[in-house]
């Protein structure tokens, strides 16, 4: 399984210890997935949602918080055959879902026969932060994802409307996180991607576990990242003191061959020898190995020296040709 998946299946076990917490989490869910339709004069609340998670956790607070049934169906999704559709379905007495929905401070309003359904976050909603939890907790079930972490780090919610987008991430960054959203074909999403963000987030919805597991993940990328930063940065003092050792050799046997090194003065000429002798060693080895011994800049000094002569009697060679 996913991990998003995981996160949501910890999540469905997860409830508030009060019923304005429960209606929080309600209200998200019917923002999200909900529509309010009528049936032969009759108010009836509809939930569609692919995830089985969604379908039962939503079946379940209504349950536990207005003791009133739903009618659940299941069909194949048409564009995408191997999916289901979970349908749910609340037909009680319109006073019932009169009172579900003031609850869930979620408006509406009849037009030409028509019901329009007002999505907004209101903040008669929140009685408390618990509230506030609840809430993002049920909007992440009902259009929320998050990456497996092994991968990459992502979260998102996907809407349907930028206002609404918006009011969320004022119930998000309340919490001193920092989501933005931007709009992706015909939808709004709501991302983050700070792994801290995410786990704090994790924390607030109250997947517990799943943050857990979460920051194992973080912690051994960090240390995969840092012993990979650690063996780069060896890797290019090695290549780069390789190449400078090579350098000095050839303007050292140039001398040699062209001039002998005692054309080179007493220090430089030990230093010469030196780096004949040990061609593998670095500046500070080499600088160890000097008689008397020298500091590692004295002998980069001195090997810069060389070099320095050796392009002079090179350039002093091809001018006299």
């Amino acid at each position: 399984m996913s991990f998003s998946y995981n996160v949501k299946s910890e999540l469905f076990h997860c409830f508030g210890k009060e019923e304005h917490c429960f209606v929080a989490e309600i209200s998200a869910i019917l923002n999200l997935c909900g529509q309010i339709t009528e049936n032969k004069n009759k108010i009836c609340i509809k939930i569609q949602t692919e995830n089985v998670i969604v379908a039962r956790k939503f079946f379940t607070l209504i349950k536990k918080n207005f003791n009133i049934g739903c009618s659940v169906k299941v069909r194949r999704n048409r564009q995408l055959k191997k999916n289901r559709v979970y349908i749910l379905l609340i037909e009680a007495n319109n006073a019932d879902i009169e009172n579900i929905l003031k609850k869930c401070c979620i408006s509406y309003y009849c037009q030409m026969l028509e019901l329009k359904y007002i999505n907004g976050i209101n903040d008669n909603l929140f009685y408390d932060v618990c509230c506030k939890k609840a809430y993002i907790r049920g909007a992440f079930l009902a259009s929320g994802s998050i990456n497996d972490p092994e991968k990459t780090y992502h979260m998102e919610f996907v809407v349907f409307n930028e206002d609404y987008a918006q009011s969320l991430i004022k119930v998000i960054n309340s919490f001193g996180i920092d989501a933005k959203f931007i709009k992706r074909k015909e939808h709004y999403v709501i991302y983050l991607k700070e792994g801290e963000q995410i786990s704090d987030l994790l924390n607030i919805m109250g997947a517990h576990i799943a943050l857990m597991d979460f920051e194992n993940i973080r912690i051994l990328k960090d240390m995969r990242n840092n012993v990979n930063r650690k063996v780069n940065c060896e890797t290019a003092n090695l290549g780069k003191t390789i190449k400078a050792s090579v350098k000095h050799i050839e303007d050292i046997k140039f001398i040699k061959e062209n001039y002998g090194l005692s054309y080179l003065p007493p220090t430089l000429y030990a230093a010469a020898e030196a780096r004949l002798k040990f061609p593998d060693a670095s500046l500070k080895e080499l600088a160890g190995k000097m008689v008397p011994p020298v500091g590692k800049s004295g002998i980069n000094h001195r090997l810069r020296k060389i070099s320095e002569i050796a392009k002079q009697l090179y350039e002093g060679n091809e001018n006299n040709d």
